[in-house]
């Protein structure tokens, strides 16, 4: 997985919840899109948690994004 790949994912409008799974089975949800930053060298990324904690982690061993549980991030609005 590449930093190019994530970010892709992250900016997409409308942004869609994903999952990133990472090589040793672990998981980390991106429920919002400011709760996921890049390091400066865009070799590590910071996912923040739920419970106000967050996770440094290699871009490396990154393995997939997961966007099959993402759900809606609001509902739109018609005038």
């Amino acid at each position: 997985m590449t930093a190019e790949e994530i970010r892709s994912v992250l900016q997409a409008r409308p942004f869609r919840p994903f999952t990133l799974e990472l090589v040793d089975g672990r998981k980390l949800s991106v429920r919002h899109p400011e709760f996921l930053s890049f390091s400066q060298t865009r070799r590590t990324i910071a996912v923040a948690g739920d419970d106000g904690g967050f996770k440094i982690v290699g871009v490396f061993l990154i393995q997939s994004i997961d966007m099959r549980n993402g759900k809606a991030t609001g509902k739109s609005r018609r005038s």
